[in-house]
């Protein structure tokens, strides 16, 4: 009977594990990250205020109609709340508008990934080739994103930071689908 009884509970952990997924708060020109949203635990030995974890996902689907291939992508940019942190004794509204552009930074790769994607004539090697597109655009943002904790000196450079924020502004507004 314990044995039953340990091979259900097994049957039952292992469901609520592969069932289980990270937290995440996916991108949204509605919706601004909060301090509330930073729910990582920081080291008190870091020397930076913040840091915000965004990623990049796909997923995709193949389909045949008239002898023709296919391909139905669904690109997506999230937050991860447990992955990201800030330490209360060096923030302020001004390193919140930073870190929220770090999230936009990644929605902006997002659809650079969704425009190549649209304009690549793919092979029967799909799989490898959307892999290729993917890490390719993961080595721009994570360039992209240095570059601008470079310039703005992480916040501190009030003039570049402005720059920037307007600057990628303009690159969402500029790339967003239009409304149906």
């Amino acid at each position: 009977m314990l044995f039953r009884f340990f091979i259900g509970m097994f049957f039952f952990l292992m469901t609520l594990s592969i069932g289980a997924q990270e937290e995440t708060i996916p991108w949204s020109a509605d919706r601004k990250l909060q301090w509330s949203d930073f729910k990582g635990d920081y080291l008190k030995t870091e020397w930076a205020a913040a840091t915000t974890a965004s990623s990049i996902s796909y997923k995709f689907s193949t389909f045949e109609r008239g002898g023709q291939l296919y391909v139905d992508f669904e690109i997506g940019c999230e937050f991860y709340p447990q992955k990201s942190w800030y330490r209360p004794d060096l923030v302020d509204s001004v390193i919140l508008s930073h870190e929220q552009l770090h999230f936009d930074i990644a929605e902006l790769h997002a659809r650079k990934m969704k425009k190549r994607l649209a304009e690549t004539q793919f092979t029967t090697d799909i799989k490898e080739e959307v892999k290729k597109i993917y890490k390719e655009v993961l080595k721009e943002l994570y360039i992209f994103q240095n570059k601008y904790d470079r310039e703005t000196n992480f916040s501190r450079d009030r003039q570049k930071q402005l720059f920037w924020n307007k600057m990628i502004a303009e690159a969402l507004f500029e790339t967003k689908e239009p409304s149906p």
